[in-house]
């Protein structure tokens, strides 16, 4: 290790980084000694930078890369120090690609600088390869190196600078070796002069303890990496304005309050984008490392400024619309254990689709049908118990699986049966046949270990051993099975399982050998206790005394005991082993039942089959199988038998990286069996049983843990109502796939928790309010979810607020009528319905939408200065033009003006409350309303009445609110009025 330490390149710079990385050169040159000497394409950047690519062999022994390759903004400088550098061809100063990332902010105009690039490549001697104006990429060819860039003296007068990056602290040496100087800060991004910033910040809080190790080693202007005295130069340099931030799209929230007040809690609805793929941008900023104190961390909560300050106090983590995950920590999967801040945010997809995706990592249609629809249809076809329970004002039916033990098995074929015909599907990955494979393994197994046959069930024919041949002899002896023999049934029938389910790691390794080692041949055969076949190797090469023995290999122990006794008298007589070959003796070890002598020096054997050769050769041969397992639990505890590791990793073909350790995920097969062998009712391992990792190696997957563990409830093999991580993993991946029906179904099979009695209905509205668009457009699932029984009135809340965000405000009115939410309702018909029926003349559709609400018109808060109005008016209007249908209350022009003045009123209130709310078209349609009715009331004035009457009623005129050209004739008509009543006081 030390000789290839000292062959490795030093960089310690932060954000830099290589390829092949310091690490993986290691490795390679552990495997291939002299590696670094001829590394192809060595490549060094730094993130946000740029990179260089040596198109020839490297010998990257001992470069200290801190010193020789040094990138700036829009810069790449390698060998600054000329007297350093080597002649062309030799260490870093030879031919390579660079890449350098260019701002698009620093660009005047919108057309790509391509020509710029080119001028500037050729005039450093250098060939221009292209542009990216997406990710600012400026890529050309170099055959040696001094320093290459886009400097200030390329076409200044169409270049500017934000001044933030006007001087850029990483150009210039630093004053000390140990001083972090950060070339991105917040008065740099909000483009403040930070001079200016840190003395009102010191205004402001006079107590808040100083930056003391930044004042006393440099200035705190150099810390934003410009001098104090060029502030004002750079203020006046900007010509351009400040970036506007850009902002998300944005949220509506619809607040529920408390579930007994008809809600489950907050929902936020966002705006879907689906097929839209989630695009890489390249982020810019810094990163400090915490591993180490420095005088930055020392207090960084003060100095340096993350992620989560940009985003808001309370921003660590959140979840975006389609499984996108907004962090500001180190990437998934990215390995780093170290604390770090960083100013970068990272947008990643969480891939909860994997299990439906070919080896292109397309998602296939037929594998969502195979994998999520056709096991929970079979599930929906299957015995449920219903049960009604009520939440609040609401009723849901609750659904549970229900089988017993002598269906079992049909349940496991049945379940066999979709993995087998997902097998036939083209284009599968080895890593999806091989967890397929692992599915129908585990079917069986349950149907071997838990279920029971009916008092005169035919025995299923066996072929395996002699423990099978017995079994099958039994079978024709008799129709009727004895209780007594059942137990030696099940385990004939777990034997073959097991003989099965090892018959690929025999079959591979047997492939391996050649003829010549035909005992080690033997010996694998036995391992997969394929004693035919091993017999016949002996027959085949003469050796027939060790076929008579592999004749008897598993059966009675007085041969096993014979055996082991004729090795015990060849050691007492001092024979010498050495003329008899070790594989020849180790298979006589293991026919005297020695497992463990006969594994001595033996390659690593998979737990199944050690468990194999502790039942077949070990134990007698009629051990019941729960003796069997706590044997091979006794064995792992000691430390002496192999840990029942999954099979994927047990395989090792897997693509993806895993670090387990073995002692913790267990495949589920394991657990299955401790289940058989367990006499107690509670389990402390169901929670490792049924978590991901028993059964495959992506840690999202649950669907068909989920079958598994419905079923075994079922049987009555296990009972827990803590595994919510599995049920909410599943949902999540129906999400996912947009299968939103099949979700809610597997809602209502959650057990019902006491101390959270609303889960069911708070996840069932989330689904229904998150996803309304996806199953409100697929008519199958919107009557899937009736048909599951769940209230309509959730459903119409939930396209009640999609179309509230989506703007459609008449469809959300009528989902919110529908809903019975008149609150809302009233406040949307209000502000933004009721004005533009009324200038369409639809006063039919406005007649219907009042009343419907004027029934809980108690429930609505301020109604008589809303709808009420509509009310009011309608009736009144048909009372002034003389309908024989309405009221005949208002006979009297005294009663007509008391009404319009009660309707005026009612007018001006409404105006004052809704204020800004009411737009100006339905400021249009209270004048109209208005209008109208003074005019039919004017008009009704006639000459019966008294001209205190008459002076009344163009007094109410003049109150309301009503254009002022209206309001301007029924003034003359009323100077009218007054001056014939002038007239006749006169004569």
């Amino acid at each position: 290790m030390r000789q290839v330490e000292a062959s490795l390149p030093v960089l310690h710079s932060h954000g830099y980084y290589t390829k092949p990385s310091l690490e993986e050169l290691a490795s390679l040159e552990l495997v291939d000694p002299g590696y670094c000497t001829r590394v192809p394409r060595f490549t060094v950047g730094r993130f946000g930078y740029g990179s260089v690519t040596y198109l020839t062999k490297t010998d990257v022994r001992g470069l200290n890369l801190d010193d020789i390759v040094k990138f700036h903004k829009h810069e790449v400088v390698v060998y600054d120090d000329e007297n350093d550098k080597p002649e062309v061809g030799m260490g870093l100063n030879k031919p390579a690609e660079v890449v350098l990332v260019l701002d698009g902010g620093i660009f005047n105009s919108k057309d790509v600088p391509v020509q710029r690039l080119k001028q500037s490549t050729e005039r450093q001697g250098a060939e221009f390869v292209s542009f990216d104006i997406a990710t600012g990429e400026w890529k050309f060819l170099v055959q040696h190196f001094s320093r290459f860039g886009f400097g200030d003296d390329d076409d200044e007068g169409d270049i500017t600078m934000d001044d933030a990056e006007i001087h850029d602290v990483q150009k210039e040496s630093p004053t000390n070796a140990n001083e972090i100087e950060l070339s991105h800060s917040l008065p740099a991004h909000l483009r403040l002069d930070p001079v200016k910033t840190r003395e009102m910040r010191l205004l402001m809080f006079p107590d808040e303890e100083e930056a003391e190790d930044f004042g006393q080693k440099s200035s705190f202007s150099k810390e934003y990496g410009r001098p104090s005295h060029n502030s004002s130069q750079a203020m006046n340099l900007r010509s351009t304005p400040p970036v506007a931030r850009k902002t998300p799209f944005p949220l509506l929230e619809y607040k529920h309050g408390s579930f007994e007040s008809n809600s489950p809690g907050p929902i936020l609805m966002v705006q879907q984008h689906k097929g839209t793929p989630l695009k890489t941008v390249k982020t810019q900023g810094f990163k400090l490392d915490l591993k180490h104190e420095t005088p930055v961390s020392r207090n960084y909560a003060r100095n340096i400024v993350d992620a989560g300050l940009f985003m808001g106090k309370s921003f660590g983590v959140g979840w975006g619309p389609n499984g996108i995950l907004v962090h500001s920590g180190a990437p998934v999967g990215s390995g780093s254990d170290h604390r770090l801040l960083s100013s970068v945010v990272n947008l990643e997809k969480v891939a909860f689709d994997n299990l439906v995706r070919d080896e292109n990592k397309k998602v296939s249609e037929e594998l969502i049908d195979y994998t999520l629809v056709s096991p929970l249809n079979f599930h929906k076809g299957l015995n449920h118990v219903m049960k009604d329970v009520e939440i609040g004002p609401y009723k849901l039916t609750l659904q549970k699986l229900e089988a017993n033990r002598t269906a079992l098995s049909e349940i496991s074929h049945g379940y066999c049966d979709i993995i087998e015909r997902q097998l036939t599907v083209p284009e599968l990955s080895s890593s999806t046949r091989l967890g397929l494979t692992h599915q129908v393994m585990t079917w069986e197994l349950i149907r071997v270990l838990f279920s029971e046959r009916e008092p005169k069930g035919q025995v299923e024919s066996l072929d395996a051993d002699n423990e099978e041949d017995m079994m099958q002899d039994m079978k024709d002896a008799s129709q009727d099975v004895e209780p007594e023999a059942l137990p030696l049934m099940r385990r004939a029938e777990f034997s073959y399982w097991l003989r099965e389910s090892v018959s690929y790691h025999v079959q591979n390794q047997i492939s391996s050998l050649n003829d010549s080692h035909y005992l080690q041949h033997i010996f694998v055969l036995l391992t997969g206790r394929q004693l035919d076949e091993a017999v016949q190797q002996a027959v085949s090469k003469g050796d027939v005394r060790l076929a008579c023995l592999l004749g008897q290999a598993g059966g009675s122990t007085v041969n096993r005991s014979d055996i082991g006794r004729q090795l015990d008298i060849w050691r007492n007589k001092g024979l010498d082993f050495s003329f008899i070959e070790k594989d020849r003796l180790r298979l006589y070890e293991l026919l005297a039942g020695n497992i463990h002598d006969a594994l001595l020096g033996y390659s690593k054997l998979d737990w199944r089959r050690f468990l194999g050769l502790l039942m077949w050769y070990k134990l007698p041969p009629d051990t019941s199988l729960p003796n069997a397992f706590r044997t091979y639990k006794h064995f792992l505890d000691e430390g002496r038998a192999p840990f029942p590791v999954p099979l994927f990793i047990d395989e090792g073909t897997s693509e993806e990286a895993i670090s387990c350790s073995a002692d913790k995920h267990f495949d589920i097969s394991f657990y299955l069996m401790l289940l058989h062998a367990s006499e107690e009712t509670e389990f402390g391992f169901l929670k490792n049983m049924l978590s991901a990792f028993s059964s495959t190696p992506d840690p999202l997957d649950y669907h068909m843990i989920w079958h598994q563990r419905a079923v075994l409830e079922a049987v009555g093999v296990i009972h827990s109502n803590d595994l919510h991580v599995l049920d909410m993993g599943y949902v999540s991946q129906l999400l996912c796939l947009g299968k939103c029906h099949w979700a809610i179904y597997v809602v209502l099979h959650l057990p019902i928790r006491e101390d959270y009695p609303y889960l069911h209905v708070n996840l069932i509205r989330e689904i229904l309010f998150q996803y309304c668009e996806t199953w409100s457009s697929d008519e199958s699932q919107y009557q899937f979810i009736e048909d599951l029984g769940i209230p309509t009135e959730w459903m119409h809340e939930a396209l009640a607020i999609y179309y509230s965000y989506n703007g459609d405000l008449s469809k959300a009115l009528e989902h919110f009528l529908q809903c019975a939410n008149w609150q809302k309702a009233h406040t949307i018909f209000i502000t933004s319905v009721a004005h533009k029926l009324f200038l369409q003349a639809k006063h039919t559709e406005i007649w219907r939408i009042v009343t419907s609400m004027e029934d809980h018109k108690s429930e609505i808060e301020n109604w008589e200065l809303g709808a009420g109005i509509y009310i009011s008016f309608y009736w009144m209007r048909n009372s002034l033009q003389g309908d024989t249908n309405a009221m005949t209350e208002l006979d009297s022009l005294q009663s007509k003006n008391a009404a319009l003045e009660e309707l005026v009123s009612q007018l001006n209130e409404s105006l004052a409350f809704w204020g800004s709310r009411l737009p100006v078209d339905a400021r249009v349609v209270y004048s109209k309303m208005a209008g109208e009715m003074c005019n039919l009331l004017l008009s009704a004035v006639g000459e019966g009445a008294t001209r205190d009457e008459q002076f009344s009623c163009f007094n109410t005129a003049f109150s309301a609110p009503i254009p002022e050209d209206l309001r301007s004739g029924h003034l003359q008509d009323a100077l009218h009025l007054f001056t014939s009543f002038l007239s006749e006081i006169a004569t």
